[in-house]
Parts: C-alpha cells; sequence; structure tokens
C-alpha cells in the first residue's frame, strides 16, 4: 500500500486537535501539521504525537496554508482533515482498501457529518456536504479563493452517503464561534466579489438574505432540524445581509435613491417567493395529493 499522509492545518486548535490526531493514530503513514502562529499550545501537541509540523503566515482562511501543506505531504495518497474532524475505523479502513485498489480514481468526495451546536444538521445543505478529502499526491490543489472548489486532474468518485462513511465534523459549538467566522469569512468573500467586478445594489439587501432564508429552510428542508435548521437558516441569511453591507462600506457608504415604491416592489417579489416555497414545503410536508389519497381510502 502506497503509504497515506494525513494533512491538517491549525490555528488555535488545542481543544480541537487532540481528537483529529488520535482518529488517525493507527491509519497515517504520516501526519503533516501546518500551523499559522498559533497562540496556544497547538504545535506542542502536534509534535507531542509526531507530527511533521511547519509554518505558514496567517491567512484569515484556509485555503493558501492548504497547499502549501499538501506540498509538505509525501504520501502516496493524501487525506485533508479539519482540526475539528475525525474520522472513523470503519471510514479509515475504506480509505486504506482504496490505497491499494489499482482500480481506485485518482481522487474521491467523501460526506461530512456536520455537528452543529451539539446536533447532526441533516438538512439545509448540511448533509451529505461533498467534500474532496482523499486523493493522490498532484492531482488536487485549492484556489487561494475562499471557500473555492480545488482543480482535480484525473477521475474522481464518491464515497455512498452513508454515516459509516462520514467524516464527523464538529462545527460551530457557539453563536460567538459563529460570529467570529462570519465576521472573517464576508470580509474575504467581499474582496473576492469586488475584484470580479460587483457593483452594491441597495436591492441585494433584500434580496440575497431572502433566498439564503428560503433556500435554505424551505427548499432545502431546514425546517426539518427543528429549531437548530431554523437558528442556522437565519444565521446563514444574516451572514449574507453582512456580506452585501460591507460591500457598500467598502463603497463608502455611498447614498442610493430609494423609495417607498421600490421597496415595496422588492418585499413583494421577496413574498412570492417565500409563499412558493412555504407551499412547496407543506405539500411535501403533507405527503402530496396522490398521498392523501391513499390514506383516504386506507391504502396506506
Amino acid at each position: 500500500m502506497g503509504k497515506i499522509s494525513v494533512v491538517i492545518n491549525t490555528l488555535n486548535e488545542e481543544k480541537n486537535l487532540p481528537g483529529a490526531l488520535a482518529s488517525v493514530k493507527d491509519f497515517a503513514g504520516e501526519v503533516v501539521v501546518v500551523d499559522m502562529y498559533s497562540d496556544d499550545d497547538t504545535v506542542a501537541i502536534a509534535k507531542r504525537f509526531g507530527a511533521a509540523v511547519y509554518e505558514h503566515k496567517r491567512t484569515g482562511y484556509v485555503e493558501p496554508a492548504r497547499n502549501y501543506a499538501i506540498e509538505k505531504a509525501t504520501g502516496d495518497w493524501i487525506l485533508i482533515l479539519d482540526a475539528d474532524e475525525k474520522i472513523t475505523k470503519i471510514l479509515a479502513d475504506k480509505l486504506k482498501q482504496i490505497a491499494v485498489d489499482v482500480r481506485s480514481a485518482d481522487y474521491y468526495r467523501i460526506p461530512r457529518k456536520n455537528i452543529i451546536f451539539g446536533k447532526w444538521i441533516k438538512h439545509s445543505r448540511w448533509w451529505p456536504d461533498y467534500n474532496i478529502r482523499f486523493f493522490k499526491k498532484n492531482c488536487v490543489v485549492w484556489s487561494e479563493i475562499i471557500h473555492s472548489i480545488p482543480v482535480t486532474q484525473g477521475t474522481g468518485a464518491d464515497l455512498d452517503v452513508l454515516e459509516d462513511n462520514a467524516i464527523v465534523h464538529t462545527n460551530y459549538t457557539t453563536i460567538d464561534q459563529y460570529i467570529d467566522r462570519l465576521n472573517r469569512y464576508t470580509t474575504h468573500q467581499t474582496l473576492v466579489l469586488l475584484k470580479s467586478g460587483y457593483k452594491f445594489s441597495w436591492t441585494d439587501l433584500i434580496k440575497e438574505p431572502i433566498e439564503e432564508f428560503v433556500g435554505r429552510y424551505f427548499q432545502g428542508e431546514g425546517y426539518k432540524d427543528g429549531v437548530h435548521g431554523l437558528a442556522l437558516s437565519i444565521l446563514q441569511a444574516f451572514s449574507e445581509l453582512v456580506l452585501y453591507l460591507k460591500i457598500w462600506q467598502k463603497e463608502e457608504f455611498e447614498e442610493k435613491n430609494i423609495t417607498i415604491t421600490k421597496i415595496s416592489g422588492e418585499i413583494k417579489n421577496a413574498q412570492k417567493a417565500i409563499n412558493y416555497w412555504v407551499a412547496d414545503a407543506q405539500f411535501k410536508e403533507k405527503g402530496g395529493v396522490i398521498q392523501k389519497l391513499k390514506r383516504r381510502f386506507k391504502l396506506i
């Protein structure tokens, strides 16, 4: 079997890193930790485990440091793991099998089980949350744009959408943590949008957050995750609002001509979208016309 390198990027991860490292103890032929000058014991923990430790300047997001970490890895296969993630023994065994199979693809998307505010979130784009995480060396490279899709070479494949196949991701644990990341991420997303030529439009302060909420809560069935689903849909919508407000800020809060008529029109359009997806969700939840008839005639 070719050597498997596990690559982990870190910044102040002393609480999470031990769990990630323990999960790959009997799996990795090599662990590479690239740290962005942590202020806590992250580096000491990594060294005690026996990881190869390197440093990279802080960038505010992981993609540039991830490419650097991959370059440092010497394995034939690379597993990308975040410090707040773990792999199960079942997944580890499956990846080992892939690494020895001559028929294997060049890269694999692996589902992620996101634990947010203490609960596994199963809807609203949080599951299966496929990510390219296991690949042959030199087959995958990340763009330096935040949350970008990596550039791949060769053939790809997906692991089946099963809990046993999933990376376990202890994602946001507090609202404070969510808001802190939101602030960092939206700052970088603002720069990306501006570089693409985007010009601020006040209508996006209404359209974008509402579309995000509707897409996650109704279309993405976030309502099936209870209060967690509602809270996360609102937070994601708030993130969109902050993003477009930061773009307005970059344009030095330029005044815009807004009338009540224009605002009313945007709100009416948003209400139409909400009404449509509410009706769609209710239709799905009640089972639709065919299911109703079956229940009526006691066929189910």
